[in-house]
């Protein structure tokens, strides 16, 4: 069945930092995500974003994994402070 308002993906962007930029740090950290146009690119264009990081959520993954992700997220936003 489906649950109503489920979603399991969060496309975020962080000021002054591109989506890739995010996307190389967190991986360093062991941290999986997404970085592009994730094939909407006149969406990017209305939107005036280069692009947009994308993390995907699903069953398996724990709270640890919701931990990790934040903990890489602040790394890279003290990178580009």
């Amino acid at each position: 069945g489906t649950a109503p308002d489920k979603g399991g993906i969060l496309s975020f962007v962080i000021d002054d930092i591109h989506p890739h930029d995010i996307g190389t740090i967190l991986d360093r950290d062991g941290v999986a995500i997404r970085a592009g146009h994730h094939c909407c690119q006149p969406l990017m264009a209305r939107l005036g974003v280069p692009a947009t990081a994308r993390a995907s959520l699903a069953l398996y993954n724990t709270r640890e994994d919701i931990d990790a992700l934040v903990a890489s997220l602040r790394s890279a936003k003290a990178v580009f402070a």
